[in-house]
């Protein structure tokens, strides 16, 4: 089990008779679940019930769904003739012929003058008829998509793994060599200390006591317990299926706060030069991670 990527594409079609419909379903990353769908526009008013098939599956990402329908329609424009009013139209220019004496024959082409006699009337679908076809389109489309993209997340997760461990090998390297810089520590305050009391008299107990208490502001076992903590959260979160990308993402930052407050608590060369290698690392992590879902 891992997470899905919100990268991926699918195609379904779904045939009946003469018609069939054909629907390609494409998706990239977004913070959201932004849906754009792209309908004949006789059926335009489908759109927000392919929208809820979508959000079934997926539910972060931009998704573009594109609905294409082959073969014969019920649809378009229809011409219609209103014969009650052409036979009205009709008498009233053989009266006139009559009155006049133009001759009772009427032309059709006198009649066609009136466009009132023929009007154009738009036939439309039957949506309810339609749906289910589209609906078995859209739904096939989007099993393929999430095959795609769990394919992807596979890939992702094997990549996160890796960097997490790269992360972890740090961490690891950082609490073995903390203890040996918290002594220096403590010895470099001592002798710093010595110099600036330099012929005072003071309790030798009480300069420990103080330079104990100095060197613990220095220590960072709380931080390296947190971000062990982090690291199994994070590794959790990747053996599900769920939709966690958000979570990971916040857990990064968390991740960085550690390595910050870390920094800042140890003036050790080595240290700094580690945190700077976790801090890279986070920022990779956090690349992949904006692809989750």
């Amino acid at each position: 089990m891992c997470p899905h990527s919100m990268t991926g594409f699918g195609r379904g079609e779904a045939q009946e008779n003469e018609q069939s419909w054909t629907v390609e379903i494409r998706t990239v990353n977004h913070r959201f679940l932004d849906q754009r769908v792209i309908l004949p526009r006789q059926f335009s008013a489908l759109e927000e019930r392919v929208k809820k098939v979508v959000a079934r599956y997926q539910e972060r990402g931009r998704v573009e769904v594109s609905c294409v329908l082959n073969g014969r329609v019920v649809s378009g424009s229809i011409l219609t003739v209103d014969m009650e009013l052409a036979r009205q139209y009709h008498d009233c220019l053989r009266q006139l012929g009559e009155e006049f004496g133009s001759g009772p024959r009427v032309q059709l082409a006198d009649m066609l003058n009136n466009r009132d006699l023929i009007r154009q009337e738009e036939q439309n679908p039957d949506l309810d008829a339609e749906w289910p076809l589209l609906e078995k389109a859209v739904t096939e489309a989007l099993k393929a998509c999430n095959r795609m993209r769990a394919q992807e997340g596979e890939s992702l997760k094997t990549d996160l793994t890796e960097r997490l461990d790269s992360f972890a090998a740090i961490v690891a390297r950082i609490e073995k060599e903390v203890p040996v810089v918290l002594q220096q520590r403590q010895q470099e305050l001592k002798t710093r200390v010595k110099k600036l009391l330099a012929g005072m008299d003071i309790d030798p107990a009480r300069l420990a006591q103080e330079t104990a208490i100095m060197a613990d502001k220095a220590d960072v076992t709380e931080e390296l317990v947190r971000l062990a903590s982090h690291i199994d959260q994070f590794r959790s979160f990747l053996a599900t299926s769920e939709s966690v990308g958000r979570r990971l993402d916040f857990l990064l930052q968390e991740f960085l706060r550690e390595v910050n407050t870390l920094a800042s608590k140890i003036s050790n060369a080595a240290i700094a030069h580690l945190g700077v290698e976790m801090k890279n690392e986070i920022e990779k992590l956090r690349e992949q991670v904006q692809n989750l879902e």
